[in-house]
């Protein structure tokens, strides 16, 4: 694929040199441009080819969350904040990933990897394989603890038992597992209709969790290993309803 075009958004201008820094040490992502004012990076957009637009949520003039408003679809965003709170936001907005100041190269690299897959992904659906249509498995006491998934070249076959969340983006979805991250070409809807509700539930728009696999909660997030989930206020009265239940029947 074609390296990723990114501009760099905050009204710091340290975290601007630290940011365009690390795009500059990565040989798939291509350093366009680096601003201080949200009103400028609008522009940019309309004016560049932007691929990812690293933006910080805190800003004088608009916030990162009413930037990704107006710019809707024009490009992926991961958030950079020094707020988990607000990140939390951002998965409304189907953002690719979230990155807590201070930055550390190694998170950096994390989610400049997960854009490189959305994006690799997104070029296999723009320009679609044979896609197999994938069937909920037969209740077979042999088949109920695994599921098979598209991924861009091949069948996967998954246990249910090491599936820790499943997030989606747009027309497909992440599914982490103890060991890796699958992309699958099926989107969040489909993802839920196949997974068993007793053991997976949803959680917000975007994500399914196994109950199995929960930490801890805290107010409006799920803990699951270092992944923090959030819980939308739609699904949050199901979800702690099923914790209760969980409760009781344990």
């Amino acid at each position: 694929m074609k390296t990723i075009r990114c501009l760099v958004v905050d009204d710091k201008p340290l975290a601007l040199d630290i940011l365009t820094d690390y795009i500059k040490k990565v040989d798939f992502l291509e350093f366009v441009a680096s601003t201080t004012s949200a009103l400028e990076a609008l522009k940019l957009v309309e004016q560049e080819r932007i691929d990812l637009l690293f933006l910080d949520i805190q800003m004088p003039e608009l916030t990162g969350i009413q930037v990704m408003k107006i710019l809707g679809d024009k490009c992926r965003v991961i958030l950079t904040t020094a707020y988990t709170e607000y990140a939390l936001e951002g998965y409304d907005h189907n953002i690719v990933d979230y990155l807590l100041k201070p930055i550390a190269f190694d998170r950096f690299y994390k989610a400049a990897q997960k854009a490189k897959q959305v994006f690799e992904l997104q070029q296999t659906i723009a320009v679609p394989p044979t896609i197999i249509k994938e069937e909920k498995p037969a209740e077979t006491p042999a088949a109920r603890d695994i599921i098979f998934v598209k991924t861009e070249y091949k069948i996967v076959k998954l246990r249910l038992s090491d599936i820790l969340y499943v997030e989606g983006l747009q027309n497909y979805v992440s599914i982490y597992t103890k060991t890796e991250r699958i992309l699958s070409l099926k989107n969040i809807k489909k993802m839920e209709e196949l997974l068993p509700a007793g053991q997976f539930i949803r959680v917000h728009k975007s994500y399914i969790i196994s109950l199995d696999k929960i930490d801890s909660i805290e107010r409006n997030r799920v803990f699951i290993g270092d992944a923090v989930i959030p819980v939308g206020e739609t699904y949050k009265d199901n979800f702690m309803g099923m914790i209760e239940q969980t409760n009781t029947q344990g």
